[in-house]
């Protein structure tokens, strides 16, 4: 008999960056980096584990932004000339450090990597990650759930409730759309929870949703059973809080596991490391060092004199790690049940990049994990949120109180001094584009064009992932000129349907740069809209 439950949740989000007018552009690097380091190991971890007869289940929350960048065709051909470039580099490593005792099986190591990577992405995926992933949700193994369509921050668009609806039916058509039926849960985007968000959850008819911790502690009346039994809210819709023990033990470079000394360094990449000239035909054509993937150090401690990484010894701590995980969750399970808390769950949700991509080792921990948990079945178990909530159907009311996961818990990482600029045009056009929706109720042809490009650029104007760009002062200026674009955009297309003088070949081209959510119906703003959703 299981004495409580794991739920494990990967939240995978990218902001939305396609740059067709630009033969190479900096920042779509971040996805490709993410798919090389990131979701192909942690894919191949998964049909690892079902090919061998691993029973597992895991939760993987996919934002809308990152399937609509994995079905690109143009993204799809640029990451093959990214994986390309990478495995060029590497085969000139294995020159470079030939006779090397520390560096020629790294590069060798590396080169092999990259090889299998692009074997899986053109032979076993067919190019098409989206596919890859609703497979493992046909096998049984895995939840995949969504987020906001453009992942925006919500507890900063609930003055205007029909920005919170659209942004959460937007998603929940693309994930029909993907993925074949309605998601049963959903990732508020940073966690951001205020008052009457969950309303308009269950408008859209989603179950349940992830918290912060202190979002549930803070809650009225006080929880009875910490976060270890999810909670009913306001509206009926179920809230799993996050645990924070776990969460630490993974994420934190500190506290947790990432920040051991034999695993890899991140920061010490050959993209910096070596001349540039020679570095030149595989980094930015205007001679930008970036980070190439191939790091040949281990963390060692707060120096600049880095050892050479080993990755026996980083194999065997990660399957250290996952032993003192699966230990700390079994006292901390027996621990509850003590306590009288029947059934109890534990809630640890991770960003899917922190796995490869920020700490090397994540998806061989993981593999470690799922397979020893499996067969220690005494234990715990792994569960998706639908299925912990099928086995349990009475839970706690409550009123959650508002709370992100952010710094400090709260709003100050996507509204401070930095960033506080933006929030006024935001507002400023999402009033008007729920002016227009209501104005054009059943427009066609061109006029509906605009009106669903016009949607867009608010939606897009919306990401999370701008304000706390600006706020970390990590490619800012970038960010800023994302906002301000979308803005202008929106404003001409305002202005184009209430003149009626649309300038089609402008309108083409800006469809045709954001390539994003076709299936876009701009009424999603309108009160009629929100009317019949309540409905």
């Amino acid at each position: 008999m299981q004495k409580g439950y794991l739920l494990l949740v990967l939240h995978a989000h990218l902001p939305y960056i396609r740059h067709p007018e630009h033969d190479y552009f900096l920042e779509e690097n971040w996805l490709y980096e993410s798919i090389t380091e990131s979701y192909i190991p942690l894919l191949d971890i998964f049909d690892h584990l079902l090919n061998k007869k691993i029973e597992f289940k895991i939760t993987l929350s996919l934002s809308p932004t990152l399937v609509e960048m994995f079905n690109d065709p143009l993204l799809r051909e640029r990451y093959l000339r990214y994986i390309n470039n990478l495995i060029s580099l590497s085969e000139k490593e294995m020159h470079r450090t030939k006779g090397d005792p520390s560096f020629e099986k790294l590069a060798k190591i590396y080169n092999s990597r990259f090889r299998k990577i692009k074997h899986l992405y053109e032979e076993s995926y067919k190019k098409d990650l989206t596919s890859a992933f609703r497979r493992l949700k046909e096998a049984g193994c895995a939840e995949i759930i969504t987020s906001a369509a453009t992942h925006g921050y919500l507890p900063s668009l609930v003055l205007h409730p029909q920005a919170v609806r659209a942004q959460i039916k937007v998603a929940m058509a693309n994930h029909i759309k993907n993925f074949g039926s309605a998601p049963a849960g959903i990732w508020l985007p940073e966690c951001g929870y205020a008052p009457e968000i969950d309303h308009i959850i269950k408008e859209a008819n989603i179950k349940f949703f992830f918290m912060e911790t202190h979002g549930i502690l803070n809650g009225r009346p006080k929880p009875k059973y910490d976060v270890y039994r999810p909670v009913s809210c306001p509206s009926g819709v179920v809230a799993f809080g996050r645990d924070i023990s776990s969460s630490k033990q993974v994420w934190s470079s500190v506290e947790g596991y990432p920040g051991d000394f034999h695993y890899r360094d991140f920061y010490r990449d050959i993209g910096f490391d070596l001349s540039l000239d020679y570095l030149r035909p595989h980094i930015h054509p205007d001679g930008i060092r970036t980070y190439t993937g191939i790091k040949y150090y281990r963390i060692t401690g707060k120096t600049d004199s880095k050892l050479p990484y080993i990755r026996e010894a980083a194999l065997k701590k990660a399957e250290e790690h996952a032993e003192h995980f699966i230990f700390n969750r079994k006292c901390h399970i027996e621990f509850l049940r003590k306590k009288s808390i029947v059934n109890p769950v534990i809630t640890s949700p991770y960003d899917t990049e922190l796995f490869g991509h920020w700490w090397f080792e994540g998806p061989d921990w993981l593999n470690f994990l799922l397979e020893k948990i499996a067969k220690r079945r005494n234990l715990f178990k792994t569960i998706t949120p639908s299925e912990y909530l099928h086995e349990n159907s009475e839970f706690q009311s409550i009123s959650p109180s508002m709370s992100s996961w952010g710094d400090k818990g709260y709003n100050e990482v996507w509204l401070n001094s930095s960033n506080a600029w933006i929030y006024r045009h935001v507002h400023k056009i999402t009033e008007r584009m729920i002016e227009i929706a209501n104005r054009f109720p059943r427009a066609e042809g061109l006029l509906k064009r605009t009106l669903n490009q016009a949607a867009r650029e608010v939606l897009m104007s919306q990401h999370s992932d701008w304000p706390f760009i600006i706020r970390t002062g990590t490619a800012a200026e970038y960010a800023a000129k994302r906002i301000s674009e979308h803005i202008e955009r929106f404003n001409k297309l305002y202005l184009s349907a209430l003149s009626g003088d649309i300038d089609e070949k402008w309108l083409l081209e800006i469809e045709e740069n954001d390539r994003i959510f076709q299936e876009m119906d701009y009424r999603v703003y309108s009160d009629h809209e929100s009317n019949l959703s309540k409905g």
